[in-house]
């Protein structure tokens, strides 16, 4: 355009030019950084919702081959941030194999998405930095002497929309963490977390639910005296 300067079309608005040392002027937004690039295809992934952001290290360990109902889906809006790993293996070996993230879930750096044994996320899930989401194990009790040539456990792994995994959290398999719950930085969950509890420890614990959004409180209930003397006023 004569005499103006051109708009950036790539998802960053910049309000006004830079100064002469690269930086956006004064008082203006420059463009956020640190976000992973909008891409139409990851290899090894199935499907890719609109508007998808996924870092370039962003690694996927599975066979060849695909089928219709399992696989690797993103939905829309899903952000993977540096060093995320999908790992699904071999569809035909792993029967139960499949990885599904929900639209506009954030998985943030070098988490690890185990989906072995079958792994759903929810829309809206925040998982944390270093988060290990594991759906299969091995065998400990077998006839093999080294557990690297011991069978493989599975357990399907749940996570609720809306959920929180803080840094460092651990689901083992098997095990459902609730619609709009919280696990606290570190934890380790074992068993099924509720919807908008907030679980911390290892093993994780309930220590509360959520401020308006926990279960329906139980209405006291009155002591022998106290019940007579509600009657008699």
């Amino acid at each position: 355009m004569p005499g103006g300067r051109s708009g950036m079309h790539d998802g960053t608005a910049v309000n006004g030019g830079p100064d002469r040392g690269g930086r956006p002027a004064a008082g203006k937004q420059g463009p956020l950084l640190g976000i992973p690039p909008v891409v139409s295809r990851v290899e090894g992934v199935d499907t890719l919702g609109e508007g998808c952001r996924v870092a370039p290290s962003v690694t996927v360990y599975r066979g060849h081959g695909a089928l219709p109902d399992r696989g690797i889906h993103l939905g829309a809006g899903v952000q993977l941030f540096e060093g995320v790993r999908l790992v699904v293996g071999e569809l035909h070996v792993n029967t139960a194999a499949d990885l599904r993230i929900g639209a506009r879930t954030i998985v943030n750096v070098y988490s690890y998405l185990s989906g072995e044994g079958g792994l759903w996320i929810g829309e809206k899930v925040l998982v944390g930095p270093h988060c290990r989401i594991l759906s299969a194990g091995h065998e400990v009790d077998g006839d093999a002497a080294a557990i690297m040539d011991a069978g493989l456990t599975y357990g399907p792994v749940h996570i609720g929309a809306g959920a929180w995994l803080g840094a460092g959290v651990t689901v083992l398999p098997g095990v459902r963490v609730g619609t709009g719950a919280v696990v606290g930085a570190g934890s380790i969950v074992t068993r099924d977390v509720p919807d908008f509890a907030v679980a911390i420890g290892a093993p994780a614990r309930v220590r509360r639910y959520r401020r308006a959004w926990g279960p329906p409180q139980a209405t006291p209930r009155r002591s022998g005296w106290r019940r007579w003397l509600h009657l008699w006023r």
